[in-house]
């Protein structure tokens, strides 16, 4: 993908309009790529100069192909042989060729000028309509599929598709600024594969209502030589699954976690995605928060752009500014909609979750309780409480079951304090309310929510430290057992951090 882009950098630093790209296996399971633009061309000295390895740098500084080395090593990254075709102004066809094996052979780095093949002459006829253009054509191709017992059989038929269209979807992404026609800081180019015209992807949703832009700013930079530039930084939160105008726009969103993070655009192309340059790791949060981190070829050096014009190095100030500045709003309110979205779908799942637990709990309350509680006001809550210790009065939630059969373990959307659980009497049962809320519940409970077993006891736990704390309570100890429920849920907060959240699909039950 990252190949083929590189050339494709060079036809559009041609000013082509058209590319063309041509993936054939034949019976053997030889395969050819051509890839055809419309550009300027080359003549023969031009050319020359084109496959020469380390060949002078562009003159244009905002040329997409700037360094003279990504049309040789991205070729001969996947084949032995590399030529290419290409008309320039003077209206004649040249034709030039590295075959790795003939340098071998010779013990020489040769350049071979050779024939243009007719289907090389017809795919650069079709293409420029008798004007300037190029062809680069990949044959021994032998770094692309991995060795099959039949080399032209369907399973290596099947992973040349599975390759062909990962690079539908790379080439998509990576030019979308120039494949869409509604951009007006680009050209516009087709580029096709095999006949089929690649459609712009963008990865920030832009056409959709639920889209929301949470952070938007330019920021000025003088360089060194004083000349004065700019980049642009906008941060967007996409709809949850469910929000999207359509199942067809949901699934070209592509939601997923490796696809959030920072899309680094240098002169409207992308060069880097996915993550976020160090800052903080990706997880399923941050899923809805996408960055468009633009800038032109002027802070190439500020920002350290690479020779593969895949990453940039930010200074320890622009680091600093972008992750304790710019992005601690957006990430809440990327956080704030995806929790909105599982908070929902965890309440859902709750449902009948904690069934087996009320009735084991009910077989066995009257051989261990430790406590006889007396409703003193309902409306208040307080209560007296008899134990061991003696009596004293607290308040506790009293309540009716929101859900039949939950009397003793009640699932609830939140509790005060951000407490995991807390003592309740239910339908007059000594009962514990249980937080959906809490990290605890969503990465512990909702995991193993279709084993019961774990889900009992785990329930049996919370239940039998709620029964504890009614059971030992008195006048010098009320204050202080609240406060180890707020620690212990407070801790266990903490330790949740680093567990992955479950995948809540819409089928979970």
């Amino acid at each position: 993908d990252t190949s083929i882009a590189d050339i494709v950098d060079n036809s559009i630093a041609a000013n082509a309009t058209e590319i063309d790209i041509y993936i054939n296996m034949d019976f053997m399971g030889e395969i050819t790529i051509y890839i055809a633009d419309n550009g300027h061309g080359m003549d023969e000295e031009e050319l020359v100069a084109a496959m020469t390895y380390g060949s002078p740098e562009r003159k244009i500084l905002k040329s997409l192909g700037k360094f003279g080395l990504g049309l040789k090593t991205a070729s001969t990254a996947f084949c032995r042989c590399l030529s290419v075709t290409s008309r320039g102004k003077s209206g004649e066809v040249n034709k030039a060729r590295w075959d790795l094996d003939h340098v071998a052979n010779v013990d020489d780095w040769e350049l071979l000028f050779c024939n243009v093949e007719e289907e090389e002459r017809r795919m650069l006829e079709t293409i420029t309509a008798g004007g300037t253009g190029t062809v680069v054509t990949w044959e021994k191709i032998d770094r692309l599929l991995k060795d099959y017992q039949e080399p032209g059989g369907r399973y290596a038929r099947a992973a040349l598709e599975k390759t062909i269209s990962s690079l539908k979807d790379h080439l998509a992404m990576v030019f979308q600024r120039y494949l869409d026609n509604l951009f007006a800081e680009t050209p516009t180019v087709v580029i096709r594969i095999n006949d089929e015209e690649i459609l712009p992807w963008d990865p920030f949703c832009t056409s959709e209502t639920e889209t929301e832009i949470v952070a938007d700013e330019i920021q000025k930079v003088e360089l060194s030589n004083g000349v004065e530039t700019e980049f642009s930084i906008k941060a967007y939160v996409l709809p949850r699954k469910e929000e999207f105008s359509s199942e067809e726009a949901r699934k070209k969103a592509r939601l997923s976690n490796d696809l959030q993070g920072f899309y680094v655009y240098r002169e409207n192309r992308l060069i880097h995605y996915g993550n976020w340059l160090g800052m903080f790791t990706n997880e399923p949060h941050g899923t809805l928060l996408r960055v468009d981190f633009s800038f032109d070829h002027l802070l190439d050096d500020a920002f350290r752009v690479d020779i593969k014009k895949s990453r940039i190095e930010l200074s320890s100030e622009l680091y600093n500014w972008l992750k304790d500045q710019f992005l601690p709003a957006p990430r809440r309110a990327a956080d704030d909609r995806y929790r909105k979205g599982q908070k929902k779908k965890v309440t859902e799942v709750s449902k009948g979750a904690h069934h087996s637990s009320n009735r084991g709990i009910s077989n066995r309350e009257k051989e261990v309780k430790l406590s006889k509680i007396d409703v003193i006001d309902k409306a208040k809550g307080e209560v007296e409480v008899t134990n061991p210790k003696g009596t004293l009065k607290i308040k506790l939630p009293i309540i009716d079951p929101a859900r039949e059969g939950e009397v003793h373990v009640a699932p609830v959307d939140s509790i005060e304090d951000s407490l995991l659980w807390e003592p309740a009497l239910i339908d007059m049962k000594h009962a514990i309310r249980l937080n959906t809320s809490h990290p605890y519940y969503h990465k512990v409970y909702v995991p193993n929510i279709k084993s019961s077993v774990t889900i009992q006891g785990m329930d049996a736990l919370l239940w039998a430290l709620g029964e504890a704390e009614l059971g030992t309570i008195n006048e010098d100890t009320k204050f202080h057992l609240k406060e180890i429920r707020i620690a212990v849920s407070r801790i266990l907060r903490k330790l949740c951090e680093d567990l992955p959240d479950p995948e809540l699909n819409d089928d979970t039950n």
